[in-house]
């Protein structure tokens, strides 16, 4: 799951190209790049986009609306017949919103013949200023939860923000303290933390430059919202050969059992350990091995 692309889902045009972007996941959204008159048939096209791809290249998630809109349940009548790999949940408030999820979606499993717990769900977890003081109810809250990612762009507008960038385009500390929080919420909760969108599409060095500072501190995928970013999201959450190689060394070293281990002088313990294990499991989801 490393690159996750926006596809609007009022248009059938760009849903009709979205496969062929080589993303992760592609995001059929019917929230934000939905006018409000066009709600309805937007959800009809989605679940009529579901239901043709037999054969997906790419898993196929949902952005429905907001739990406040009153408009979910409606989203969610339309689409879990469709079968989606998952749900993306904007402006989410806490563990309590991802439980309230999880029960829409095992109603909606259980009355189109599909496994419990099949459809999965990604939270947006700090689109709200009072989201932040639900970011440790989390862990334990959905098994369902395969992700968790943020958004700045929502919560510096409803801050009146005059921006929530610096002038190198780095986040300014409110917005870096949401990152943080996500990234650590992601990580308690055994899921994948995510990145959130570069908004910039035709600035390539600038989202290499956020994508790379973000691989660094522990995120595993992005958000994107234009084709052209998937390919360098891609390469920059590959692992590399040479990450690969030194995992595998790791994990070589640890054959013998116990907590700990050594490698060309250097001693390992279980958090080493551990992170060959996800570098292994990402390179393998790539196909590398």
């Amino acid at each position: 799951m490393r690159s996750l692309l926006f596809v609007p889902g009022d248009s059938e045009k760009k849903l009709a190209k979205a496969p062929g972007c080589c993303a992760d996941v592609l995001i059929l959204d019917l929230e934000d790049a939905v006018a409000p008159a066009a709600k309805a048939k937007a959800r009809g096209i989605v679940a009529e986009y579901l239901k043709s791809q037999k054969e997906r290249k790419s898993r196929m998630y949902v952005r429905v609306n907001a739990l406040t809109t009153g408009l979910t349940d409606a989203d969610l009548d339309a689409v879990v017949p469709g079968r989606p790999d998952g749900v993306m949940l904007p402006k989410c408030g806490g563990g309590k919103d991802a439980i309230a999820l999880g029960a829409k979606l095992a109603a909606r499993e259980a009355l189109n013949g599909l496994p419990d717990g099949s459809i999965k769900t990604i939270p947006i977890a700090t689109e709200t200023a009072a989201s932040i003081f639900g970011m440790g109810s989390y862990p334990g809250a959905s098994a369902r939860m395969e992700a968790l990612t943020w958004g700045a762009e929502d919560l510096s507008a409803e801050a009146v923000a005059d921006t929530h960038r610096l002038p190198d385009g780095s986040y300014t500390q409110p917005y870096q303290l949401a990152r943080s929080l996500t990234l650590f919420a992601a990580v308690a909760s055994n899921v994948t933390p995510i990145d959130t969108v570069f908004t910039n599409f035709r600035d390539e060095a600038g989202l290499r430059k956020e994508s790379l500072i973000a691989r660094r501190d522990g995120f595993l995928g992005k958000m994107l919202i234009h084709p052209d970013q998937v390919a360098p999201v891609n390469e920059i959450f590959t692992p590399t050969k040479e990450t690969i190689a030194r995992a595998q060394a790791i994990l070589k070293a640890f054959e013998s059992g116990g907590g700990v281990a050594s490698l060309d002088g250097e001693m390992l313990d279980v958090l080493h350990l551990r992170y060959a294990e996800r570098v292994i499991a990402r390179a393998k989801a790539a196909k590398l091995l």
